[in-house]
Parts: C-alpha cells; sequence; structure tokens
C-alpha cells in the first residue's frame, strides 16, 4: 500500500508547491513477489475455469463461473500490476537510492476494524535531498516510539521511499 508524504493513507499529500509529496514503497521479496503472483493468477484464471467447466460439463453454476470472473479477474489483475509495480520500485530504490534516516516525531494510534497499530509520523532526512515529513501507518512494536530512528532509502529523482528498519 502506498501513501504519500504528508498526509495518511488515502489523502493526496500535495505539499503545496511542487505536487505530490515522496511516495512510500513497500518491501515486497521474492517470497511474497511468488505468493502475490500466484494468488494474482488464480483469481484471473478461476473465473474463465468456472465458465469452460459449466459449458463442458452442462452444470447448473454458470451464474457462479461469470461472478466468479466479473468479480475475481479484475481484482487478480489489479494485484497483478500492485505486485509489479511495488518490485519495480524497489529495484530503482536499490539501485538509485539514497540511504536516510527517518525520524518518528509522534505516534497516533489508530484502529480500523480488524486491524490496529500506529501512525507514525517520520522526518526523513539524508543527503542529497531536501528534509520531509510524512506518516507511516505500522502494526504495534515495542520499538516504536517517538524519538526513535529508522533507516530510509530514499529516490529523490523519482520521489520514492522505503523504511528499512530501526537504528536506535
Amino acid at each position: 500500500m502506498t501513501d504519500r508524504a504528508g498526509g495518511t493513507d488515502g489523502a493526496d499529500g500535495a505539499d503545496g508547491a511542487d505536487g505530490p509529496g515522496p511516495t512510500r514503497v513497500d518491501r515486497i521479496g521474492p517470497l511474497g513477489a511468488l505468493l502475490l503472483y500466484f494468488s494474482s493468477a488464480m483469481m484471473g484464471l478461476c473465473g474463465p475455469v468456472m465458465l469452460a467447466c459449466t459449458f463442458l460439463a452442462d452444470a447448473g453454476i454458470l451464474l457462479g463461473g461469470i461472478l466468479c470472473t466479473v468479480l475475481c479477474t479484475p481484482l487478480g489483475l489489479a494485484f497483478l500490476a500492485y505486485t509489479s509495480t511495488e518490485r519495480e520500485n524497489n529495484r530503482l530504490l536499490d539501485a538509485f537510492g539514497v540511504r536516510a534516516t527517518a525520524e518518528i516525531t509522534d505516534l497516533t494510534p489508530w484502529e480500523d476494524a480488524d486491524d490496529a497499530g500506529v501512525v507514525a509520523a517520520l522526518r526523513i532526512s539524508g543527503p542529497g535531498f531536501p528534509t520531509f515529513e510524512t506518516t507511516w501507518k505500522h502494526s504495534l512494536h515495542s520499538g516504536l516510539r517517538v524519538g526513535v530512528r529508522l533507516t530510509a532509502v530514499v529516490d529523490p529523482a523519482r520521489n520514492l521511499f522505503r523504511i528499512d528498519g530501526i537504528i536506535s
């Protein structure tokens, strides 16, 4: 999930001067990518396969096949696009990113249905780009508190950043 600097998830995050703020990139490793690609393929194929089985077996589940096709295929394509974009952004950050430090300046608890955690206000600074502030939703963790510094990677040319881990 990506969010824009200067706001919580869903906010446009425009900083008013230069357009939208930097985009947060989630780290997706090889195993995570494999699982997401496999899930998107299964979602994309379940409807058409169900339709084909319906026609071949003269079964009465045609409506189920149509619904699976209409609902799951676009969702599978969305997962595929998300995974591809995040993997490409991670490659760009790994190749061209600048090491940075993200300091937690404020923590606010949030709760959304079954999910709960904190919204951390971050100040990200490093060489080669101006310091900026953003927010980051994260699950509850005992290591997250005001003043803690996190490692980050920033690609100022493409307006991307990724939070990697805790320094202190």
